[in-house]
């Protein structure tokens, strides 16, 4: 009686320190799940704080490094991966020169923002009800997607033609089936994002799709300076890329003068922007001789 009582305490004993031991387990568990959380909301933080002061060529790298970083922990968090995908955008776009090193860029951008866009449980909602093969499916999806994943169909589309932009006619040629799906939908939905971005997206495409008329560009970019025109970008690209290829130099020239003689503080959100598009300017009207050859 007494070995089989002592039997009973060393198993009562056991069963005591299992518990401890499961208890402990789940405890770490958490305080590392809670840990965790707490760095990647930390490196969040930093990459907007850094963003924010994105006229400094050193503060993008910063954004860049602290963002990269969450979206390793974390590539389904919408909303920072979309800012991720943007600081790419702005990096390649304002502060590269290397052809190579802008095309990775642009690349790394639309894949950020695209997984943010496919791993999203609205478009998962609408793509599992979509009928037809998976490309089918994702652009039946992309079709009805709903407002709220509109800043992640931006610069996902965004990124992917300028990747596309030094690339041969027919790479270009085989996205734009999916780029059109994006940007109309998007125009259906808030035509106005980004300071006239869907209209300023499609001034600049269709000036670099054969096919197309041109005079698609001129309209598209005219209504994106009609609602925006303190957007600098949308009057530097309507120069670079429809006057240029339109063969009007006047106006090229009469443009990029009236950006660079513009106050760029007017929008304090865009400045950043508007500085880098008044250098651009500056750029291209040095280069105007050898544009218009």
């Amino acid at each position: 009686m007494r070995l089989l009582n002592y039997k009973t305490f060393l198993l009562l004993i056991m069963a005591l320190n299992l518990t401890l031991y499961s208890w402990q387990c789940s405890s770490a568990k958490k305080e590392l799940a809670v840990a965790q959380t707490q760095n990647v909301d930390f490196l969040i933080e930093q990459g907007k704080l850094f963003w924010e002061q994105r006229s400094d060529s050193s503060a993008i790298m910063k954004a860049d490094h602290f963002l990269s970083l969450a979206n390793e922990y974390r590539p389904r968090d919408f909303g920072p991966s979309v800012l991720y995908s943007r600081v790419l955008y702005f990096r390649a776009m304002f502060l590269e020169e290397d052809p190579g090193v802008k095309d990775s860029l642009f690349a790394r951008g639309a894949n950020a923002a695209k997984q943010s866009v496919m791993t999203h449980m609205e478009f998962q909602s609408i793509y599992k009800t979509a009928q037809g093969d998976s490309s089918f499916r994702v652009l039946a999806a992309l079709t009805n997607a709903p407002r709220v994943l509109v800043p992640g169909l931006f610069w996902w589309a965004t990124n992917q033609a300028w990747y596309l932009n030094s690339k041969p006619a027919m790479e270009r040629l085989n996205h734009r089936e999916l780029l059109e799906v994006i940007m109309h939908r998007i125009i259906s939905l808030e035509p106005d994002f980004f300071y006239g971005g869907p209209y300023r997206f499609f001034g600049l495409f269709y000036s670099r799709i054969p096919g197309v008329e041109l005079i698609q560009s001129k309209t598209y970019f005219e209504q994106a300076l009609a609602t925006h025109p303190d957007y600098m970008g949308n009057a530097v690209h309507m120069s670079e890329f429809y006057h240029q290829k339109a063969g009007n130099r006047d106006q090229f020239q009469i443009q990029l003068e009236s950006v660079i003689s513009t106050d760029p503080t007017t929008n304090p959100e865009i400045l950043p922007e508007n500085l880098f598009y008044q250098d651009r300017a500056r750029l291209l009207l040095k280069q105007q001789s050898i544009l218009f050859e």
